[in-house]
């Protein structure tokens, strides 16, 4: 190692986060209950295939009237 290496830069961001999680050490468990309360879901494969067979084709221009 080299006498001339400076100390690893930390921004100010993550200095804050890290003085964060080691005042609250529940910090994390609460962060990944929340990630699951809204992202973590079963998805019902069968319901989204059926929602995408029953969709219909959009027009190559929506806002033409249909002549006939």
């Amino acid at each position: 190692m080299s006498i001339f290496r400076r100390p690893d830069y930390q921004s100010d961001a993550t200095q804050f986060i890290n003085q964060l999680k080691a005042t609250k050490p529940e910090l994390d468990k609460q962060q990944q209950a929340g990630r699951a309360l809204l992202w973590d879901k079963q998805v019902d494969r069968q319901l989204w295939n059926d929602y995408r067979q029953a969709s219909v084709a959009q027009k190559p221009y929506v806002y033409q009237t249909n002549a006939d």
